[in-house]
Order: C-alpha cells, then structure tokens, then sequence
C-alpha cells in the first residue's frame, strides 16, 4: 500500500472515531476495545491532564480503545519501557527520545503537544540576573542529566563557556534556590516556579511574588534556545505491525480531543489528575494545568503537529551540546497518523486554539 492509500485509509478509520466521539453512541463492548498502555515521563500532574481527561470523558472507549496509563517517576525509564514493549506509546521530551534512538532503540515521535517550552531560569531580582550574560561568575542550578542543553545554549549565544561557568546539579526542588545557594535555578514554569511563588519570603513573611523574580525563558527570541518537550511516541516496529498505525491514529484523535477538553475546562481537569492519584495541592495543580495550557495553545498548525523550525532548532542544540552524537535518521519522526488524528476532529472543532487566554491563578501557601 503507498502512503497516500496509507494516509486516505487512516482518515476514514479516524473519521469514524471522530464521530463515534461525538454522536453520544453507545460505547463499544469491553470485549471488542484494543488495549493500549501508555507510559508517562513522570507521576500523575496536570502536566499529562490531557491524557486522563481522555480516560474520563469516555473519548477512548469511544474510539474502541482500553487506554491503560502508566505513572512514570524517578525510578521509571519510560523510553525503554516503550521500547522494550512494556507499553505501545509514550510520552517524552523530544531530545530524550531522540537519545534513546540512537542509542539503538527504534522510537519515532509521531506527534508534538507542547509546542513550547516550559524551562526556565529564575533569580531573585538582588541579584541583577535578567540575561544570559548576568549568569557570568554566577552560582548557577541546573537539573543536569539531559536538561542543560537549553542553559548551555543560551550561555554559549552570550560569549561564555558553560563548562567554565559555576554551574551546580540542582535537586528536584527550590530550597536551594530560596536558602540563597543558587543565585539562579532552573525551574519549569508549571512546577518549580510556583513551588517558589507557595513559599514565604522569611524577610517578611508573606508569599513570594512575581515581583520578587527575574525569569529568563528560553522561548524568548533575544535567547532563542528552546527545545521542544513533551511528545507522544512509539515504537516503530510496533506501528508496522498490524493496523497498530490506525490504532495509534485512533489514540491521537481521542488525546487531542483530551487536551481540547483541558483547555477548555481546566478546573475539571485539574480535579481529574487529582483524582487520579496526583499529590500535588489543589491551587498548585491548577496552576500547572494553567501553564500546561499555555505551553500548547494557542496550536498554530494545529493540536499534536510539528513545527520543523522548532525541530531543527532542537536537533541542531542536541547535536552541539552531544546531546546526540549526529543529526537523526530519516524515521525520526513522522506527521501522517497526527494528520489524520486531527483532520478526525473535524473543523467544526476548534484544533488550533488561537483565542486562548490563560486564567490568572491564586497560589496558596504549600500549594494548598
């Protein structure tokens, strides 16, 4: 079969999915629904509210899935969970996945949600810090561990050379940062950054505000070093067996249904990650589902479409920063199965997100 039959064959399957989704037909018998894992790159957040907004709307059940979700964590290596056939899709930063393919892994990235990244470097405003340059002679966090290469991008643009900076393995956390230890840290703007935003300023007791921070974000075009994160990948010997590439099609149609869903209704969203076992505090998960939000709409080609300038750019600062040893092979990615997810949706459906607008977030002490 060539590839426009491949493609036209995986649009009428997805279109069936698409409608099934929306007619309010009953849904397919437990007998008769594929089973499908997916495997997160970390525990349940509204990072991948998406996905279980999917599970608790029926989206998957109505497109014949069984979506089975598994939690990912430190202990977890999800790329080779996938790629060892623990789980048929996973969701990963794309360098990482890249990594792991040639490594020797046969992974294929076939769509790209967050079409921005979400790192960031944050100081305090005393310390005068709001270019890369300022980092110069800097005590400076990073994670390290594959989440330097956009920092060390952004240093090396502004005449200085990373590996004679003071750049210090950050923890998974702020103390540091707020004990005055790192005069800049890395730090997600759904996650780390708010974690500072719940802490009290011990000088005078109340919250630290955005007034109190100088944030650099490397999707800003004076830095210009951002790296596209969290992708939906599989394996592709997987994806060439059977109608494994209609079954993934199928998935994408229903996530990006999920995703729409979020935007739309975050507070429902943050309560659905909460209830699927998330730990994290009612105001801080809204706020992540806010921020995740922002991350992927407004959707300029649409929900789950690539970019190929944002992932050039990504490729040309994972090959500089050996990262990847080499450019990757053709097979990297491919775009039909999210075409045919998103032309599924239909236009009546909103795919792109254009007149998004974030809410504004109260943050409680702890994240309450």
């Amino acid at each position: 079969m060539n590839k426009s039959a491949r493609i036209a064959g995986m649009l009428v399957g997805a279109a069936i999915v698409a409608a099934a989704c929306s007619s309010g037909s009953a849904s397919p018998s437990a007998a008769a629904l594929i089973p499908v894992k997916l495997q997160l790159q970390w525990v349940p957040q509204a990072q991948f509210a998406g996905y279980y907004a999917a599970l608790d709307q029926g989206y998957y059940t109505a497109a014949g899935l069984n979506v089975t979700v598994l939690s990912g964590g430190p202990d977890v290596n999800n790329l080779q969970v996938v790629a060892s056939g623990g789980a048929d899709l996973g969701v990963s930063w794309v360098p990482k996945t890249l990594q792991s393919r040639e490594g020797g892994t046969d992974l294929v990235t076939v769509a790209q949600v967050f079409q921005r990244s979400g790192t960031r470097m944050v100081s305090f405003k005393d310390k005068s810090i709001v270019a890369p340059k300022d980092m110069a002679g800097k005590k400076i966090g990073s994670w390290l561990g594959g989440n330097e290469p956009e920092l060390f991008a952004a240093l090396t643009k502004a005449g200085l050379d990373p590996t004679k900076e003071n750049v210090i393995k950050q923890n998974f956390d702020m103390v540091a940062f707020v004990q005055g230890d790192l005069d800049a840290a890395q730090a997600m703007i759904y996650n780390e950054y708010a974690q500072v935003l719940e802490t009290k300023n011990p000088k005078t007791g109340a919250l630290f505000t955005p007034a109190d921070l100088n944030v650099m974000d490397f999707n800003d075009p004076s830095i210009g070093t951002a790296m596209l994160q969290d992708a939906i990948f599989a394996r592709d010997t997987w994806l060439k067996q059977g109608s494994n590439a209609d079954t993934a099609t199928k998935f994408l149609t229903a996530s990006f249904k999920g995703w729409i869903y979020c935007r739309d209704n975050p507070q429902k969203c943050a309560d659905i990650v909460t209830k699927a076992g998330s730990q994290l505090g009612t105001s801080h998960q809204l706020w992540m589902m806010n921020e995740i939000n922002a991350l992927i709409w407004p959707s300029p080609n649409g929900i789950g479409q690539f970019d190929t300038t944002a992932w050039n750019q990504t490729v040309d600062i994972a090959t500089k920063y050996e990262i990847l040893k080499a450019a990757p092979s053709d097979g990297a990615y491919r775009t039909d199965l999210a075409q045919a997810a998103l032309a599924a949706l239909g236009s009546s459906v909103d795919t792109k997100g254009a007149s998004f607008q974030k809410l504004t977030v109260t943050l409680n002490e702890g994240g309450k």
